[in-house]
């Protein structure tokens, strides 16, 4: 499987949970800089290939789809550069708006079903150029809704709303919601944790989604080169701060 490798980030529970928000300033910093480096890549990917709408996916849940979404959504927006819409497409387990602070409702699923318009469920957040909109009330069958025209139309409109479009989707072996999505979405990023996801699961959510769909990997529980490479050269500095936050 020759995909690009966009970046790699070493998996820790409390980091999987923590999104880098303005103010919060907890996490490691080695963590955070595997972020800043993921939209290097990614603006690099996105600007060659012109690329507007993304979705991130998994082959199964528990591979840090969501935090890397979340992530690399507000690396995008941070940089001034580019103006962002998140999107939180697991209908059937929405995450992203109490992460990230904001109202869940009304969201994409009452938008799906007729009872909100867009105006109604895109969400500004803490964060300068970046948008949201949260999932909404949850759907046991959302496959339908996203394969729908209703969906399709949306997702056409909005790419002339917003430089970079992200979808956070459920997994894909679990349920058939995020194929729906092969033909209406630029690409896919995968999320794959190392130790956790077994090769065989991999493989098969990769046939299924179609290769040729897959702009990048986000490889999850490793220790990059880049990560060996800051404890060398900067590991004291980390630590200094770390430990100026625990004192303060």
């Amino acid at each position: 499987m020759g995909w690009p490798f966009l970046q790699g980030k070493n998996h820790n529970e409390d980091q999987v949970r923590a999104i880098a928000l303005p103010g919060n300033e907890d996490g490691d910093p080695r963590f955070l800089e595997q972020f800043r480096a993921l939209r290097a890549k990614f603006e690099y990917k996105a600007e060659t290939l012109k690329l507007k709408v993304v979705a991130m996916t998994s082959a199964i849940a528990g591979e840090g789809k969501t935090i890397s979404c979340a992530n690399l959504a507000i690396n995008l927006a941070s940089s001034g550069r580019k103006k962002v819409l998140l999107i939180d497409v697991d209908l059937r387990k929405s995450d992203l708006a109490g992460a990230l602070h904001i109202s869940p409702l009304p969201g994409l699923s009452e938008y799906l079903i007729g009872s909100a318009a867009v105006e109604g469920i895109v969400r500004n957040s803490v964060v300068p150029g970046m948008q949201v909109i949260p999932g909404g009330a949850k759907i046991t069958a959302p496959a339908d809704l996203l394969a729908g025209e209703r969906f399709r139309g949306f997702l056409a409109a909005i790419r002339s709303r917003f430089d970079i479009v992200l979808l956070d989707t459920p997994p894909i072996l679990p349920v058939a919601d995020t194929l729906g999505l092969r033909n209406q979405v630029d690409g896919f990023i995968f999320v794959f944790r190392a130790g956790f996801t077994p090769y065989t699961m991999l493989k098969q959510a990769v046939e299924e989604i179609g290769e040729t769909n897959i702009l990048g990997v986000v490889l999850n529980g490793v220790e990059p080169q880049s990560c060996k490479y800051y404890e060398r050269y900067y590991g004291k500095y980390y630590r200094e701060i770390r430990k100026g936050k625990e004192t303060t």
